[in-house]
């Protein structure tokens, strides 16, 4: 059978190459593909642990089972809608859930979610600063499986207004080059009280950071590296391969 795959982050420049085409016997599961390069590309290994896989955007595990043209993806640690949907009916509008390659202009997404029922907006904003390792950054380039982050940040929001007695949610993330000052991310949640709108925010920015395809490498006066990514949760890290 013949599966797409992708690959992101430091495992794109260790394989020289963002998407290849892979020819495997039937039956296959995606340790076959692990297995696979793991055997031709260099420092892969070293970082089999921490890698996470997913099969048509969504995370599955090493033994599960592939069809013909079926899309993979190896994922390193991440960096630090149609008719009206019954979250949208819940958020009182449509959730703002974007990825975007412009300027995040955070006061017109405060606009947008303000209500009157509202005693509280919590807003966060992640910003490029200046330095990084001990060293001056000069820039940031994120990148993402955008497709698959889409479909994972849709459902950080439909479970944060499930866990939190908040109204709505608005989640923007940039990707492309940033520059010093810049945000990469702001997510704006509106509840009636604070605690529950600071609450939900700091539960939204630590699950994305851990959980949504999205990478940062960072670029110094002496050279660019990838940054250190949050460990993937347990259960959706790739595990050692037995035969390994």
């Amino acid at each position: 059978m013949q599966v797409r795959v992708l690959f992101f982050g430091i495992l794109k420049d260790l394989a020289g190459q963002a998407a290849d085409s892979l020819s495997l016997p039937e039956p296959a599961t995606l340790r076959d593909v692990l297995d696979h390069y793991e055997a031709r590309i260099p420092g892969l290994r070293r970082l089999s642990s921490s890698i996470a896989m997913s099969i048509n955007q969504q995370y599955a595990a090493p033994e599960s089972k592939l069809q013909p043209e079926d899309e993979v993806a190896l994922l390193p640690p991440v960096s630090g809608g149609g008719g009206k949907t019954a979250l949208e009916e819940r958020a009182g509008h449509a959730p703002c859930v974007e990825i975007i390659h412009q300027k995040i202009d955070t006061s017109a997404l405060l606009q947008r979610i303000q209500c009157p029922a509202d005693g509280a907006r919590v807003i966060f904003e992640g910003v490029v600063r200046d330095n990084s390792r001990g060293r001056r950054t000069l820039f940031l380039d994120y990148e993402a499986y955008e497709e698959m982050a889409l479909k994972q940040m849709h459902g950080l929001v439909e479970q944060a207004l499930s866990r939190f007695p908040i109204r709505a949610v608005l989640m923007v993330h940039r990707v492309g080059r940033l520059e010093i000052g810049e945000a990469s991310v702001v997510i704006v949640v509106a509840s009636p009280h604070r605690a529950a709108a600071f609450d939900a925010g700091r539960w939204l920015i630590d699950t994305l950071k851990r959980t949504v395809p999205i990478w940062k490498k960072e670029y110094f006066e002496d050279g660019a590296v990838w940054a250190d990514g949050e460990p993937f949760p347990p259960e959706l890290a790739k595990r050692e391969s037995s035969h390994g």
